[in-house]
């Protein structure tokens, strides 16, 4: 493990990383399990990194299920600060999460997690591959212009080894079915997020309310979920007897 908060891996420690993963997704866990240590000060930071080939999503690796669970959100809305740092290699700060006018229903999606603030970071790659780091934190303001670039020094210090390893491993296939499951479970879990801000109960709750919103609708979960994230409200239900 790398350790000293603010350095770069050497060469080494990142081929060593590459090396000893027995695949890409376990190498991308490492990586920004390496990333989150070393940009976080005294408590790890939230980190994640997504992976984009030939326009697909590959891969998302975090360094925890809260960071995991923001990144896949975006992926629901297929819109966000990581994808657009993705897809136009330009680095992205969301400042304060509250007043972001950007992506409103991700924004709202976020702030039931807790977040604030979010930084958004594209890793340099080459053609047919895009890859962005994505910071998370739970304090508005908290990246200011130093740390944005110690984190774009960072993502310039990692990508060559990215690139070397998705060139070693062969894309990751998903099954189409699977892909799909995958995507309708991005879409519920975004959908209960919203719902919890909306009507400030937790997401247990929000669950319920949605599970009785299908039932009483007779309409599939995953449906009622996607109107819920392009703005329809969630339907009205009967408390029950």
């Amino acid at each position: 493990m790398i350790s000293g908060t603010g350095a770069s891996p050497t060469p080494e420690q990142l081929q060593d990383l590459l090396l000893e993963s027995p695949g890409f997704t376990e190498f991308l866990l490492g990586l920004t399990t390496v990333s989150a240590t070393l940009l976080g000060g005294p408590e790890p930071m939230l980190c994640a990194i997504t992976v984009e080939r030939e326009g697909t999503p590959a891969t998302v690796a975090s360094s925890g299920e809260d960071a995991k669970r923001l990144d896949e959100k975006q992926y629901a809305f297929d819109d966000g600060p990581c994808l657009t740092a993705l897809r136009h290699g330009t680095t992205v700060l969301v400042t304060d999460v509250e007043n972001e006018d950007r992506w409103a229903h991700y924004a709202s999606a976020i702030s039931g997690e807790g977040i604030r603030s979010v930084l958004a970071v594209p890793i340099g790659t080459d053609p047919g591959a895009a890859a962005a780091l994505n910071c998370y934190s739970r304090t508005s303001g908290v990246f200011d212009e130093a740390t944005v670039a110690e984190v774009e020094r960072h993502t310039s210090s990692i990508s060559r080894i990215l690139r070397l390893a998705l060139k070693v491993h062969p894309p990751e296939i998903y099954p189409e079915h699977l892909r799909a499951a995958l995507k309708s479970r991005a879409i519920v879990d975004a959908a209960v997020a919203l719902i919890m801000v909306q009507n400030r109960c937790g997401r247990e709750r929000a669950m319920e309310l949605l599970h009785l919103a299908a039932r009483a609708t007779d309409t599939r979960l995953h449906t009622i979920a996607a109107d819920i994230l392009h703005g329809a409200s969630l339907p009205s239900v009967d408390p029950p007897q």
